[in-house]
């Protein structure tokens, strides 16, 4: 992948999609293989140290810290993502929540956000770390497809800034606003990656996915 690149991923549950995720993010060891991240050798690390090395995650279930401000949570990530002083966090909060739409309310609890809000502040959070490449897990799940177009355009403006996009969703249409190379999973393997229209009329992923019969 180069920068602003954006692969999306499908497939089937119990498919492999998150757990693929909490291994490039260093939650899981990989059973095999080695992960490379700019070049260099990550699969040893942690995924604090990947972090702050630009490889960034979000949650398919949101878990703000409770009892904090929507700009406390922003503010931790900045913090912790790079180090940074105090006045350039705050920066980074203040630009993080004004990109997801946030700035109004930034100072209410995180716990009493709406499920959209909660996505956006998952979002602002992963955003604030300064990420290269953005691993999002479903973040449009649960979500209206009006709400999901919201979280789309904010996508799009990361791409446009140069970081890169790794996108598990099962609103495919959705998810191809965005992506310009579409990987199906099924069963922990690959069965096709390419260019998605291409991948959603193969005929394995037609079987394995979407659950129709090949043409």
């Amino acid at each position: 992948m180069s920068d602003g690149d954006a692969v999306g991923i499908v497939g089937p549950n119990g498919a492999g999609k998150t757990t693929l995720l909490s291994v490039l993010a260093g939650a899981f060891p990989p059973s095999a293989g080695t992960i490379t991240f700019d070049g260099v050798d990550v699969t040893g690390r942690t995924a604090a140290e990947r972090c702050r090395s630009g490889l960034v995650r979000t949650h398919q279930v949101p878990k703000p810290f409770s009892g904090m401000t929507t700009f406390e949570n922003v503010f931790v990530a900045a913090s912790h993502g790079h180090a940074a002083s105090r006045d350039e966090a705050y920066e980074r909060v203040v630009d993080s929540l004004s990109l997801c739409g946030m700035l109004g309310v930034a100072n209410r609890p995180a716990d009493t956000l709406g499920l959209l809000d909660r996505k956006r502040l998952e979002l602002a959070r992963a955003l604030a770390t300064q990420p290269r490449l953005l691993l999002l897990d479903e973040i449009g799940g649960g979500l209206t497809d009006g709400e999901a177009s919201e979280l789309v355009e904010t996508i799009l403006e990361l791409r446009r800034r140069g970081i890169g996009i790794v996108w598990i969703e099962h609103i495919v249409h959705i998810l191809l606003q965005v992506a310009e190379r579409l990987i199906c999973m099924d069963a922990g393997r690959i069965i096709a990656d390419g260019e998605p229209k291409a991948v959603m009329s193969n005929a394995e992923v037609v079987k394995a996915y979407l659950g129709g019969t090949p043409a």
